[in-house]
């Protein structure tokens, strides 16, 4: 059974089919016929629509399943997340999609929680787990040298100075690139923004720090494929609060924001926790205002 060929069974009692048009294709060819079943959230698809949907996000880096139709009545977004067992069964997915959609959810995963690199000493792989410190030791080196061996996240030579550092080392040309490109980056604009002229046209995630760039298509909000915050791209603030004086397609209230002089440390464990506590957003904006003022300076 290919893509095009996917069709729900019209016997199939545990879908709730609907009679309205597939929120995710509100434009279907002329006559199209196809049954409609809605989703946890009440939005109406096909599995065409919806197998299309999520593969363009596995395919930007994102591997949560969230609904992009809008609420009713509304020009907000739904942005519910649907389990990957829905998607499965209502996006009809083939063996092959299933192992392409299961393989890239594990390994976009295994990326957000995991911040690993290859011990400079002896190759394996080490896990730093402060963020906020570049100097890390490998258990294996130690072991195997019977003294400490510390090396360096950033340059990743055995590490010189004092430590823990957040910077960098005393290693001669230990510099963060990412950083160098934020302040470096050249000025871009978004044509369908009002006033987003002059952007840098690299940002860092305000949230978890990601490198990211706009394609210049759209709104000016992203979301960043490694947190899966949604951002505004002009003037860094959390979508929710931008939106609260502006539009997807209006100036921001506060104008572009200036280069990046430092890039937000990604406490995923502690928002992990948190999102266990509340899974309320707002929240979250209390906690980015207080930090976006060392962005800049």
């Amino acid at each position: 059974m290919t893509s095009n060929e996917k069709r729900y069974d019209p016997r199939d009692t545990t879908l709730k089919f609907v009679n309205r048009p597939d929120d995710l294709d509100p434009l279907p060819d002329e006559g199209d016929l196809r049954l409609r079943a809605e989703m946890s959230c009440g939005h109406a698809v096909t599995p065409e629509s919806l197998t299309g949907w999520c593969r363009s996000l596995l395919d930007q880096g994102q591997y949560k399943f969230k609904c992009p139709a809008l609420k009713e009545g509304t020009v907000q977004r739904c942005d519910a997340v649907w389990p990957y067992q829905e998607v499965r069964r209502l996006a009809v997915l083939t063996a092959e999609e299933m192992q392409h959609f299961e393989e890239s959810m594990a390994r976009l995963s295994a990326i957000e929680y995991c911040d690993y690199k290859s011990c400079p000493g002896c190759k394996t792989y080490v896990e730093r787990k402060d963020l906020d410190n570049l100097n890390v030791r490998c258990t294996i080196c130690t072991k195997d040298k019977k003294k400490a061996f510390e090396f360096c996240w950033q340059c990743m030579k055995p590490w010189k100075g004092p430590a823990p550092r957040s910077d960098r080392c005393n290693n001669e040309g230990c510099v963060n690139h990412d950083l160098e490109l934020l302040k470096n980056c050249k000025t871009t604009s978004l044509p369908q923004v009002i006033g987003a002229k002059e952007c840098p046209s690299i940002r860092a995630c305000p949230h978890c720090g990601l490198r990211v760039e706009h394609d210049k298509t759209g709104c000016k909000n992203i979301i960043c494929a490694r947190c899966q915050i949604e951002f505004c791209f002009v003037c860094l603030k959390l979508t929710k609060k931008c939106l609260k004086t502006s539009t997807h397609f209006m100036p921001c209230s506060d104008g572009v924001a200036p280069r990046q002089t430092s890039i937000p440390v990604w406490h995923r464990y502690y928002d992990d926790e948190e999102d266990d506590d509340d899974e309320d957003d707002d929240d979250d904006d209390d906690d980015f205002e207080e930090s976006e003022e060392e962005l800049f300076n």
